[in-house]
């Protein structure tokens, strides 16, 4: 009896596997396709909005396209245009230097302006602080086009208060001053515009990132008699880290895209190339000189830039994930 029953556990046991086989798969099965399942009308949406203009436009910039009622239609011509492109002068002299510096210039000038902004914070009191908080949010809400605008009122020629105050100081003729004809002032009336604007996301999120770092850190640098400064750079630095490439990153991304605020600003909008930045120089050759081909080739150039610049933005993470492990 007792053989038998070790026999039947036996063949039990050999079953087992053979048995549990296909719902262990199943399980996994399910594993791997629930995450996708739940996040496919997600991906659809950005699909529709995103990946098929990117192909539409990635499909003109290879053919001299024209624009018909109801549509339109375009003759293949392979890589011609990014030919042009990339061989025309005034890409490399023009375009592409104010795409760059001007990015460069607005990414450290937020970056720097917003971590103050935030250490102001930390240090205030709660009252202080909320009024603080809302005015620099007030900044962040204003649209673009506003804000643009009220740069424009500021250093208008001869009536803008700036323009009257450097009158005033003997510095220029608010007469004969025009700030917006060339490429330095122009682009440093854009800088403190898009400065403006961004500053106040770099600060509330460097904020919170210092709301997380233990006040015995900082007690515990005092006492070793750390300056201020060696506190910021030894402590706050290190600790909140992912926030400060975090908010790097995106301000680059956002800064090399400006459209906006130089599309709006006199002359922005075509007619002096000496302030084209890429997206502009892009729109002003679609829209503007009819050429919608290059344009498409500028356009898809831009987002090439941007797409590398992501890239570095997730491997860099990554990286900076591994290492805290």
């Amino acid at each position: 009896m007792k053989n038998a029953l070790a026999d039947g556990g036996q063949q039990a046991a050999a079953r087992r596997p053979s048995d549990t086989a296909p719902a262990a798969r199943r399980r996994s099965l399910i594993r791997l396709t629930r995450p996708w399942l739940l996040l496919a009308p997600a991906l659809v949406v950005l699909a529709g909005l995103l990946l098929y203009p990117i192909f539409q436009v990635g499909k003109i910039s290879l053919q001299d396209w024209e624009v018909k009622f109801g549509g339109g239609q375009g003759e293949f011509t392979g890589f011609d245009h990014y030919g042009d492109l990339l061989s025309s002068e005034l890409l490399w002299k023009t375009v592409m230097p104010n795409t760059v510096f001007f990015a460069v210039a607005c990414v450290g000038l937020t970056v720097v302006l917003g971590t103050l902004v935030a250490l102001l914070l930390n240090r205030l009191g709660t009252t202080w602080r909320a009024i603080c908080s809302v005015s620099i949010l007030a900044a962040w809400a204003m649209p673009a086009v506003t804000g643009t605008y009220v740069w424009i009122w500021l250093f208008q020629p001869e009536e803008g208060m700036f323009s009257q105050l450097a009158g005033a100081l003997g510095l220029i003729d608010p007469a004969t001053t025009n700030w917006f004809t060339e490429r330095l002032p122009f682009y440093a009336i854009a800088t403190l515009n898009v400065v403006h604007h961004g500053f106040p996301f770099v600060a509330i999120t460097v904020f919170a990132g210092l709301l997380t770092i233990p006040r015995e850190l900082y007690e515990a640098g005092m006492i070793d008699g750390a300056s201020a400064w060696q506190r910021f750079w030894k402590i706050t630095v290190p600790t909140i880290r992912p926030v400060f490439l975090v908010v790097t990153i995106l301000s680059t991304i956002w800064d090399f895209k400006v459209f906006t605020q130089i599309f709006l600003m006199p002359g922005g909008s075509g007619a002096n190339e000496e302030v084209y930045n890429l997206g502009v120089y892009s729109y002003v050759q679609a829209f503007g000189q009819d050429d919608y081909g290059a344009g498409s080739a500028a356009a898809v150039l831009l987002t090439l830039l941007l797409l590398l610049i992501t890239v570095v933005y997730i491997r860099t993470l990554f990286r900076q994930g591994e290492e805290d492990l």
